[in-house]
């Protein structure tokens, strides 16, 4: 953990920028969160799901005078923007891409001007798009800022990919990126259903281990049992979506010992 403020520019990252009149009403009937109290100056993180309920884009929903921000990931960007426009219809809502940067602020200290909360989890710190560094922070690159979330047990989107998760099993719910209470939104059936059943088998948890991480999608075998798969990693520490009822006992990967490293702001 940094002792320190910390700044890395989220080149993984970009905008595309909502306005007109019905930009909130268009957004609030497809993501999983709330827009309808969203204030400028204000993030919330979310997704839009496919129709089946599994992660197709994550999103943070940034709050503007005139619409907001939607910062997702770089690679995925047009695709999103092409999917906003097939479900726009005749709503007056414009979609556009935004070259301002991303960037996150993370470590001990006040929280700077002009910087947003990161919604998710307070240790992560802030969030900025063009805010100005602070005098004071340490300049560092994106897989610094990468190790920092792994350490706190947040996942990204290197572990969900896109069609393949649901957003449950990737802490969504556990990390303010659901809105159980909104009404509808693309994919809110089976999302519901999993949370009301108390159905979760699988969830993303760290793993920790000595030298360098296993390769993605290993096994994590409890004796000759599966436990399930490791996901994105550095040395020392991995991502990996884990049955639950299958995580006490003596965990392997590639025959050598893992352990579950659950974090505080994770229940049992």
């Amino acid at each position: 953990m940094t002792t320190a403020l910390s700044h890395a520019v989220l080149k993984s990252r970009a905008l595309i920028s909502l306005s007109g009149e019905d930009w909130r009403d268009f957004l609030q009937g497809l993501i999983t969160q709330d827009v309808e109290t969203l204030a400028p100056g204000e993030a919330r993180f979310g997704a839009l799901l496919t129709p089946q309920g599994r992660l197709l884009f994550d999103l943070f929903i940034v709050g503007r005078a005139d619409g907001a921000w939607l910062d997702v990931l770089a690679e995925s960007r047009q695709a999103l923007i092409l999917r906003l426009t097939m479900y726009r219809l005749r709503a007056k809502v414009t979609i556009a891409a935004d070259e301002t940067p991303v960037a996150a602020l993370f470590g001990e200290g006040p929280a700077p001007e002009g910087w947003i909360a990161d919604p998710r989890l307070a240790a992560l710190g802030w969030r900025g798009y063009g805010a100005a560094t602070p005098a004071d922070a340490l300049e560092v690159d994106e897989a610094a800022y990468d190790a920092h979330r792994l350490a706190l047990g947040v996942p990204g989107p290197a572990d969900w990919g896109s069609e393949k998760t649901y957003p449950i099993e990737a802490n969504f719910d556990l990390l303010n990126g659901i809105d159980f209470h909104k009404g509808c939104f693309v994919g809110q059936e089976t999302t519901s259903r999993m949370k009301r059943r108390g159905q979760i088998k699988n969830r993303m948890l760290p793993l920790t281990f000595e030298g360098a991480p296993p390769a993605f999608d290993a096994e994590v075998l409890t004796g000759d049992r599966r436990a399930g798969e490791v996901l994105s990693g550095q040395d020392g520490r991995a991502m990996a979506l884990v049955r639950l009822d299958r995580i006490d006992g003596d965990l392997t990967v590639d025959g050598k010992p893992v352990r579950v490293d659950r974090p505080e702001w994770l229940p049992l």
